[in-house]
């Protein structure tokens, strides 16, 4: 393979820099910040990495220097859609805008789709409908479901509608085929996001989800994305995390699903030294050679938990801690990028941990770009996300055209 280009880019869920004007059209207060909320609060927040990427550039913090010199160019990113959620930040970056968002459930779905999902699955009947989270639902009902049968069918601050279910009293299979049909009764109007399966396993009190074994159906982007523009140019889009189920395998062209940031970041890691084999990870099991450009790579990943496992639990500390492990993980995946190599880490959207409720935050993200050959600039407050599948197309020197969005850096050195 000659002159390999890649581009990795990392999504640090939920990692806002600061309240978008529009935050209270959002029922967020103008006084969001989840960096700035975790530096003001976070007993420690020891960041040695993404500050000498420049991040302490990007927002005034305590815990974090502006270095004189950062490595990498640094700036914030506003979100154009109409929005605040996983799905609508990850199009935003690939060139989608929503400019009428997802539904949401705060109150529970109504019985009409509830009474429709029961009837065409032949369940019986749900436990929950609620929003709720994930692990506290099924200890609050899974002993229930366990002698009824019932699927746990809830939400939350996302546009999704997720059915939990026991392994040892509902097959995966059936799981799956209710999350089918559940995808099939939910459009128009009722057009959520992803469906997904949780399924379980354990007892009363020792409850545990089985990653592994989780499947989202997820709604197709409306239209053509800087990923599907990579692969249909011959190049090699690789998913690591849940990016694959945020874009319904469009536009990629492998993919590996993971349990945890540290298996993510572990992935990466690989990934960056060329020791993890492409051919196991391709989604149509074809060969690296099949590929037309397989010299033109786009790694995109997502590093869920310091959303799901701090931010929705508004969990200050656990937060610090999640992003202390992803900093130290960076230190060794940025020493290994090769000259071709760019990085980009954002965020999707804002989950301020000191925000009242569990909701996301409508906040700026944001966006640090490092290649060792690159001027370190001031990338200053970009008026969209789009700006990111913009630059990945530009370095890998493939056609842009009908894709919005202004690159970040120049791709010429």
């Amino acid at each position: 393979m000659s002159h390999l280009k890649r581009v990795f880019v990392i999504v640090i869920d939920a990692f806002g820099v600061g309240a978008m004007p529009d935050a209270e059209n959002f029922s967020d207060s103008l006084s969001c910040s989840t960096l700035g909320n975790i530096d003001r609060h976070a007993e420690q927040l020891r960041l040695p990495t993404l500050e000498k990427l420049g991040l302490g550039h990007v927002i005034p913090l305590s815990q974090l220097k502006a270095v004189d010199s950062p490595l990498g160019s640094y700036g914030k990113m506003a979100e154009r859609s109409i929005g605040k959620d996983t799905t609508t930040g990850h199009w935003e970056m690939s060139g989608i805008y929503l400019d009428i968002p997802f539904p949401t459930y705060p109150d529970g779905f109504p019985d009409e789709l509830v009474n429709q999902f029961v009837s065409e699955t032949g369940c019986g009947q749900i436990l929950g409908n609620k929003p709720a989270s994930g692990t506290a639902i099924i200890e609050e009902l899974g002993e229930e479901h366990l002698k009824t049968g019932f699927p746990i069918v809830y939400t939350s601050a996302d546009s999704v509608w997720q059915i939990a279910a026991h392994v040892d009293k509902v097959p995966l299979e059936t799981l799956y085929l209710w999350c089918e049909k559940a995808r099939s009764i939910l459009c128009g109007e009722h057009e959520v996001s992803r469906v997904i399966a949780r399924p379980f396993k354990g007892q009363p009190g020792s409850f545990k989800r089985i990653g592994a074994s989780r499947k989202d159906y997820a709604v197709s982007p409306p239209g053509m994305t800087a990923l599907a523009r990579v692969k249909n140019e011959g190049g090699i889009v690789l998913g690591v995390g849940k990016i694959e189920d945020i874009f319904a395998q469009d536009g990629i062209t492998h993919s590996i699903h993971t349990d945890s940031n540290a298996h993510g970041l572990a992935v990466l890691s690989e990934l960056v030294t060329r020791n993890l084999p492409l051919d196991e990870l391709d989604v149509a099991q074809r060969t690296l050679g099949q590929y037309a450009k397989a010299d033109k790579q786009f790694v995109f990943a997502n590093l869920v938990e310091t959303d799901m496992n701090y931010g929705h639990r508004r969990d200050v500390e656990g937060y610090a801690r999640a992003l202390e492990t992803i900093d130290e993980s960076l230190k060794g995946l940025v020493e290994n990028l090769g000259g071709d190599d760019l990085l980009m880490i954002t965020a999707d959207h804002g989950c301020d941990p000191t925000a009242p409720g569990s909701d996301h935050t409508r906040e700026y993200v944001p966006i640090l770009v490092y290649n060792k050959q690159l001027k370190p600039q001031n990338l200053g407050t970009r008026s969209s996300f789009a700006d990111v599948g913009r630059t990945v197309l530009d370095w890998l020197e493939l056609p842009s055209d009908g894709l919005p969005g202004e690159p970040l850096i120049a791709a010429t050195r």
